[in-house]
């Protein structure tokens, strides 16, 4: 029988998966990581099993399952899709791990999780209206209301990264031809690819984001500007989202949020952008960080 005290949440990554389980009250009460099985499907779908049922066992209870990955089960056809390990891509995930498990599990890709987990018990757990982003290698998000996660008929709900930048420049859309066919969208500029891409555009330097972060930090002038394109183009790409969504916070997490100059340029630059005469939304780092990922699996199940 389950245990309506206790979530686990699994957090499926390429190279590993990571189990964690919650208390009624958000605690962590049991966390275990092991490697992912490469390429071979069924070994991943019994790997997921047999860290679920070992953790009731060491825990000496049957708990609700949540699982957080990069893809998302299609609405159409009920198999996963744009996961990157690729091996699970179109077959029957979910119906496959349900089966194994013999119970309902809930599932949600990175950005949903993570935005889930801030908004219920990390750093936007004051606010009613959440859009959480992440960037790093890609560039996602997702949208929480109430404690609840927004899931919409397409399964697509926060995809902010595969809209087109906006107010964009005529240099600007020539640019970046990204994986889903299209030109000059938000992620090809806001992800840390698009990030070190834009300063090899200029300088015809390669340079990784922490080195070009830490030019511009020492005051570097090609640094500093990319730097600056890239704030505009995050305040532009946030506007948008304020001017729909109007969400009390958003939620920066992946690798670029650790900019801490973000937090206060972003803010100045977005009001030109936006319909109010005032912007009362903040735009705040996480408090969970990596973590948020498989918290907000667990928290699927927060009704």
């Amino acid at each position: 029988m389950l245990n309506p005290n206790i979530r686990f949440g699994i957090d499926l990554g390429g190279t590993k998966i990571e189990i964690l389980a919650l208390d009624k009250a958000g605690n962590e009460v049991y966390r275990k990581r092991i490697a992912t099985p490469q390429g071979n499907y069924q070994a991943t779908i019994k790997s997921i099993s047999d860290l679920v049922l070992a953790a009731e066992s060491d825990l000496n209870t049957q708990g609700s399952v949540g699982i957080c990955t990069p893809g998302a089960i299609s609405p159409s056809s009920g198999l996963l899709r744009n996961s990157n390990s690729t091996c699970l891509n179109h077959k029957p995930f979910l119906q496959d791990l349900q089966q194994s498990l013999t119970r309902d599990i809930r599932i949600a890709n990175d950005a949903n999780c993570f935005t889930l987990s801030e908004a219920i018990d990390g750093s936007a757990q004051a606010s009613n209206i959440v859009f959480g982003v992440i960037i790093g290698t890609g560039c996602g998000g997702g949208i929480v209301i109430n404690k609840m996660l927004v899931d919409g008929p397409n399964a697509i709900t926060g995809e902010w990264g595969h809209n087109p930048l906006p107010y964009v420049s005529a240099s600007e859309a020539s640019l970046n031809e990204c994986w889903c066919g299209r030109n000059a969208c938000i992620e090809t500029f806001l992800s840390g690819s698009g990030f070190e891409r834009d300063y090899f555009y200029t300088t015809s330097i390669q340079k990784s984001s922490k080195e070009i972060i830490n030019d511009a930090d020492n005051q570097h002038a090609q640094a500093l500007e990319c730097l600056q394109r890239y704030e505009d183009r995050m305040a532009r790409s946030l506007a948008h989202v304020i001017n729909l969504l109007d969400p009390h916070t958003i939620v920066l997490g992946g690798g670029m949020s650790n900019i801490e100059r973000l937090y206060q340029n972003v803010p100045q630059l977005w009001q030109k952008y936006i319909f109010s005469d005032t912007v009362s939304t903040q735009l705040i780092s996480p408090m969970h960080g990596d973590s948020s990922g498989v918290r907000g699996a667990a928290w699927l199940w927060n009704s």
